[in-house]
């Protein structure tokens, strides 16, 4: 890994509200992100992992603090060409193929159809689709329409890949699949991925550190690296250091439910 690729400077989150005080999601979030490093982020629902996303992706705005994409302000930067963002929900456009809804990220991006078209094959190669660029979204799979949104999301070659639970909605054997895929292609593009999820232990078997949020508003609680050796393995998931620190942040994130009033919070 090389030097930040991404860094985040007391990054603040509210939202103005008339007559009452704002709405504060986060705060004083300060986070430096290495090339190639894949972290993920955990936390109580509801305390801003999500919004983290959009504000550092450019869809929402922040309220102070600084974003800074290889050592420049990320107002400097065209974020549609420097971020891929992966959503919960494939999001795809029931009538376009495969193939037409990764071409999608890449048109207006001064690509001709036919390059585009040759990068969008690329990917779905990369993410094993290949034989299904003529099938449309209600002819796949869940875990196969969450791939082409991968694909997709890979095909404008972002610097920085977020993404948002995007496994959340999967059966838990296409998620374990899922998780061992992703692994695969990030080993291939290297890319820098900052991974949201619910899951301790998909945080764990996917990433080199592990964020935690605190309860609304939300701030980093603690940042834990993984001690586990690349490549991952679903085996590893019985490893005494993988459950200890299941474990650990576990009880960091049921402290921090109990903080905000309990699961009825949740």
């Amino acid at each position: 890994m090389g030097g930040p690729a991404l860094v985040l400077r007391n990054l603040n989150k509210a939202i103005t509200r008339p007559d009452r005080d704002p709405f504060i999601i986060f705060r004083d979030i300060n986070l430096s992100v290495s090339d190639g490093e894949f972290v993920s982020i955990v936390g109580p629902s509801g305390c801003g992992k999500t919004t983290l996303l959009r504000v550092i992706n450019g869809l929402m705005p922040h309220s102070g603090g600084e974003i800074l994409i290889d050592g420049r302000s990320a107002h400097e930067v065209d974020n549609e060409l420097v971020m891929g963002f992966v959503f919960q929900g494939a999001s795809l456009l029931p009538w376009r193929t495969s193939l037409k809804n990764v071409v999608l990220g890449l048109e207006g991006r001064n690509n001709n159809a036919k390059e585009a078209e040759r990068t969008a094959q690329k990917f779905l190669d990369l993410v094993g689709l290949s034989g299904f660029e003529t099938h449309y979204p209600h002819e796949l799979s869940g875990g196969m329409q969450q791939r082409v949104n991968l694909a997709r999301a890979l095909a404008v070659d972002p610097r920085i890949l977020l993404m948002d639970e995007p496994f959340a909605a999967l059966d838990a054997q296409t998620r374990n699949f899922m998780q061992l895929e992703l692994l695969r292609i990030w080993r291939e593009t290297k890319k820098t991925v900052i991974f949201v999820t619910h899951m301790i232990a998909e945080a764990i078997l996917l990433s080199d550190r592990v964020i935690v949020f605190s309860h609304r508003p939300g701030s980093i609680r603690s940042e834990v690296n993984v001690p586990l050796p690349r490549p991952r393995t679903m085996e590893m998931k019985s490893d005494p250091r993988f459950l200890e620190l299941e474990h650990v942040l576990w009880k960091q994130i049921e402290e921090e439910v109990n903080a905000s009033g309990g699961f009825s919070q949740m």
